[in-house]
């Protein structure tokens, strides 16, 4: 009765553990495969997280590279500009000089010419002369004449002021009510005619026309 009943039993038993083998073998392959599954995706997300990090590093050298370039360009014009601006001091600073000792000119002349240039752009008839001190007494006779006739206008009347005025040199020319002035005393003119004069020396060395555009 036990051996006939055993062999159902130990079939039964076999097939239960040979379905749960099987059942085993189906959950083992699934889950090698999620594993597979997600190596794969983890080494994908790894390699895209790389690139993306070489990416953001290689952006992030080239900003820093751009950036140190435009400072380096920068400190350089900026440097070129200054040596410029220290050149061209040194010629205004030398023409000052010049004009001021009279080197290389006929200073009676150039005042002569500078009351007859203002007299010939101002209205009136009657016109008075401001010399410095040491001018009035230097060059003041008979200025007055030679600046009329220099100007050719009819009926005009020049006069030397008494009284000398604070200038380095030159002439400071005003009608006889005082509602017209013109200076051309030395360094007035200087100033006015600097910047003419900065264009010149930038046509001739390129130098005030590099200031002007790195200013």
């Amino acid at each position: 009765m036990t051996a006939t009943n055993a062999g159902p039993q130990q079939a039964l038993r076999e097939e239960i553990i040979a379905d749960a083998k099987l059942h085993a073998e189906r959950v083992l392959g699934h889950a090698r495969q999620e594993a597979g599954n997600l190596r794969e995706k983890s080494r994908q997300e790894i390699e895209k997280d790389t690139r993306e990090r070489l990416e953001a590093a290689r952006r992030d050298a080239e900003n820093r590279r751009e950036l140190l370039l435009a400072s380096v360009i920068l400190e350089a014009s900026r440097r070129r500009g200054a040596r410029t601006e220290a050149v061209l001091q040194g010629v205004l600073d030398e023409a000052r000089r010049r004009i001021l000792a009279r080197e290389g000119f006929d200073y009676r002349e150039a005042v002569v010419r500078f009351a007859a240039e203002a007299i010939g752009r101002m209205e009136g008839a009657s016109f008075v002369l401001q010399l410095s001190d040491a001018d009035r007494q230097a060059i003041g006779a008979a200025l007055a004449e030679e600046v009329c006739r220099r100007v050719g206008r009819e009926g005009l009347q020049v006069a030397v002021d008494g009284a000398g005025a604070k200038i380095d040199g030159g002439v400071i020319v005003r009608d006889a009510e005082g509602r017209q002035v013109w200076d051309n005393s030395l360094l007035a003119r200087l100033g006015r005619f600097w910047p003419i004069l900065r264009r010149e020396i930038g046509d001739r060395t390129s130098l005030a026309g590099t200031a002007e555009k790195e200013s």
